[in-house]
């Protein structure tokens, strides 16, 4: 049965006295926590929040995160900083992000058939791009935590009723008698994502991603014929490739075309959830030699006086990459002071409210090292915006000195909702922006590192357009997002072509 999002409401959300009673107890107890400027992981409590949650039960949360502050990493600091490593190669040009997944991941979609898809639809998007422009492609997926969504509204109208907002399976659920916010989510979000990756991992060391077979890779619900040859033709190649390094014993050592890297990566939403799976660890033997975190060496952290040469440093580990979103960017806000002192490469949504002496200043904040590709300028302006906007932000972070990662996201400034209240996305308003993305970077000197693209890789329909040709009209054939409309397998194979033809035409000329 097809489902659709709920509406949700424009005027302000009106709370319970039991409601506001909670949010009071919430705020005084992080107000006890930590009174000084310095940073540590609950730093983060004595700034102003947006998107809070509020829950009856207190007791019930500090024993889920409790829990949670005893449960082993779910990422590791070697695998951090390989991507790290990664994103500095992108940010210089010399490699291509791919990030992709689902808008609002849920805990049934922790499924054997539905983990794959995805990895199958990233690895040959990945691969189209590498044969487009030439370069390595660095894979992040939207996947093993993505279980919280920003709404407008902590509120929405259902049958004339008003109710909370589902704000994703980590705090409530999408049926209406679920609505209210469970602290035993926090703790069940935990263990989707551990075996997510979990499986992900097995996937991937068991030649998934092997390209001595790319034919096991099929394309499933891809039927437009003009697709499936243009990926026939270089599956062919590369396996020509291959044969020859065969022939002439050269793949003998060639380990890496056996599988790939995968990275997790989720908007770092729900800060208590991610203060009690942020862990001081060991740096590994690959950690550049920079001050490993955003405090100096003669500051206070957890009580005691720290050295930047005690060889750790502060990694959020449930996630590889995590981004702050734009309605939570504040520069002084809770947001912004949390990520300020992660190990992790981070992004940060750009959108049309961003102002260029703002950009710089988070910049700022958050990498005043100036470490190269720490940071992902994730922009998001909707295609009619993007050319008065993004030409300046590109000229600042030059004159600031930052050397970032510019991804876009066609998706989130893209969304519309039909006449009868359906949210979709036009697929040639998604390439526009992505297009023009191209076009003004190559203006301004610069170069866009990547794309940030909400898919799945099953046959839905919630975006229009594309070679498929779906309508207005189709949206009700298989509408399942929970949140926001995603691109089907198809289109987002499509989306990887036209972005890997630039980089071909771009060759010739």
């Amino acid at each position: 049965m097809s489902k659709r999002p709920l509406e949700e409401p424009i005027q302000p959300p009106k709370l319970s006295k039991s409601g506001e009673a909670a949010a009071e107890i919430k705020v005084t107890t992080k107000r006890q926590k930590n009174s000084s400027s310095e940073w540590t992981p609950s730093s983060w409590t004595t700034k102003p929040i947006k998107q809070e949650v509020v829950y009856n039960d207190l007791a019930k949360v500090q024993k889920a995160l409790a829990k949670l502050e005893q449960l082993p990493p779910i990422v590791t600091p070697t695998e951090i900083i390989k991507l790290r490593k990664s994103l500095r190669d992108v940010a210089l040009g010399k490699a291509f992000l791919l990030q992709g997944g689902d808008c609002a991941e849920l805990f049934d979609y922790c499924e054997e058939n539905a983990i794959e898809s995805k990895i199958k639809l990233l690895l040959q998007m990945s691969l189209v791009l590498i044969w487009g422009a030439n370069r390595p492609v660095v894979r992040i997926a939207r996947m093993a935590g993505q279980y919280a969504k920003p709404r407008s509204s902590p509120t929405e109208m259902h049958e004339g009723n008003e109710i909370p907002s589902f704000r994703g399976d980590i705090l409530n659920g999408y049926a209406v008698e679920d609505r209210t916010p469970d602290p035993a989510r926090l703790v069940s979000a935990y263990y989707h994502s551990a075996a997510t990756l979990n499986f992900i991992r097995a996937s991937l060391a068991s030649g998934i991603a092997d390209l001595h077979s790319p034919l096991d890779w099929e394309l499933g619900h891809v039927k437009d014929e003009k697709i499936r040859a243009q990926y026939t033709r270089i599956v062919d190649s590369i396996t020509e490739s291959l044969q020859f390094m065969r022939t002439v014993g050269a793949d003998s050592s060639a380990s890496g075309l056996e599988t790939v890297d995968l990275y997790t990566s989720h908007e770092g939403l729900l800060l208590e959830y991610e203060q009690s799976l942020t862990r001081r660890l060991k740096h590994p033997p690959s950690h550049p030699a920079f001050l490993p975190a955003r405090v100096s060496s003669d500051q206070q952290v957890n009580g005691h006086q720290e050295s930047a040469s005690d060889g750790k440093g502060w990694y959020n580990t449930s996630a590889h990459f995590l981004w702050i979103g734009d309605r939570t960017r504040q520069l002084t806000g809770a947001h912004v002071e949390y990520f300020r002192g992660l190990e992790n490469p981070i992004g940060i949504k750009v959108g049309p409210t961003m102002t260029s002496p703002e950009l710089i200043a988070l910049l700022d904040v958050v990498n005043p090292p100036k470490d190269i590709g720490k940071v992902t300028l994730i922009t998001r302006y909707g295609e009619h915006k993007i050319a008065s906007l993004l030409p300046d932000h590109i000229e600042a972070v030059k004159e600031s000195g930052h050397v970032v990662v510019w991804q876009c996201d066609p998706m989130h400034g893209n969304t519309k909702s039909t006449p009868s209240g359906v949210k979709t996305r036009q697929f040639s308003s998604i390439l526009s922006e992505v297009s023009s993305a191209l076009r003004i970077h190559r203006e301004q000197s610069s170069f866009l590192g990547g794309v940030h693209l909400e898919l799945t890789g099953d046959a839905v329909t919630e975006c229009v357009g594309g070679s498929e040709g779906l309508t207005e009209g189709d949206l009700s054939v298989n509408y399942t997002t929970y949140c926001d409309p995603r691109l089907n397998e198809k289109q987002s194979l499509e989306m990887a072509f036209l972005v890997a033809g630039h980089y071909r035409d771009e060759k010739r000329a």
